[in-house]
């Protein structure tokens, strides 16, 4: 199978968890009807965005993988014949909970889960105080239409994560999101924020030779005069960086992109970066930083 169609579901996500869930349900059915085989949620979808504060009553949001969630999205994939990126958030053992996706395969097995790598800590982004960073590297999983690795949010920034998934072999990067505006910051920045989280996601497509997609959340979440605006606006590229499907910033949508898989050995013949890698000269990247040495004069001017 050479084209694959991808669906992203971007989607509000209200206070009850049970009326997260149904929505989440209709918006997959909604996807696949239309012709979607691989979908994804955005992250954390079945809860509104808790990390905006520090509150320890917030833990007994997560569950357990398999749990719960799974079970009801394992007996979806299996009734549409779709694979499932599910973001969840992870009930590891008592104190050590993970930002995580589940990934379900179009019988409905669980083929593994990944869990967060780079967790930010910013404000209204609390997540230090609730995840555990991921121990489980950068998975691939080979769904019944094409070879994936699911990250989500945060690590769509780092280009070493992306890198890494391309090298073990995945066809697809997916990146449930949830991502918005401070308030304060949408007139002046929001632009140039929109921009810059588009342009590093291409980047890896580019860099890589992939197919690369973002499932974002949309609405506003917290207080009328604070909290977040996230900014919708789901989209999937090709290994050349080209949009393929975008949705909305300012309501739900199913986006859909078809990806032809061959598209990814035409880009790596024309433009071969991962042939060109000089892998003896990257030792450095295993370093906080490159600092001079002690025993040697830096650099100044003067």
């Amino acid at each position: 199978m050479s084209i694959v169609t991808l669906g992203l579901v971007q989607m509000s996500c209200d206070e009850p968890v049970a009326a997260n869930l149904e929505i989440a349900v209709t918006l997959v059915k909604q996807a696949a009807t239309r012709g979607a085989q691989i979908i994804c949620l955005p992250e954390l979808f079945a809860t509104r965005y808790f990390c905006q504060a520090e509150d320890t009553e917030n833990f007994d949001l997560a569950e357990s993988i398999p749990g719960p969630t799974t079970a009801r999205f394992s007996g979806i994939a299996k009734e549409l014949g779709v694979a499932l990126i599910v973001p969840i958030f992870e009930r590891r053992a008592a104190g050590i909970y993970h930002n995580s996706v589940a990934v379900l395969d179009a019988d409905g097995r669980l083929l593994g889960r990944y869990r967060k790598t780079h967790v930010p800590d910013d404000p209204l982004y609390f997540e230090k105080f609730y995840f555990t960073p991921g121990d489980l590297g950068y998975p691939v999983f080979d769904t019944q239409f094409a070879r994936i690795a699911p990250l989500i949010c945060w690590d769509q920034w780092f280009p070493e994560a992306a890198r890494l998934s391309a090298l073990a072999g995945a066809e697809i990067l997916l990146y449930p999101t949830a991502i918005g505006w401070h308030p304060a910051e949408r007139e002046g920045e929001g632009d140039a924020q929109v921009d810059a989280w588009r342009t590093v996601q291409r980047a890896h497509a580019i860099a890589n030779g992939v197919f690369v997609a973002a499932v974002n959340r949309v609405g506003h979440e917290g207080p009328q005069d604070g909290g977040l605006d996230f900014w919708g606006q789901s989209f999937a590229c090709d290994p050349g960086g080209r949009v393929l499907a975008a949705g909305p910033v300012d309501r739900a949508d199913v986006i859909l992109a078809p990806c032809d898989l061959r598209h990814i050995e035409e880009q790596r013949r024309g433009w071969p970066f991962l042939r060109d890698r000089r892998i003896e000269s990257y030792q450095g990247l295993s370093a906080r930083l490159l600092d001079a040495p002690s025993d040697k004069p830096s650099h100044t001017r003067g």
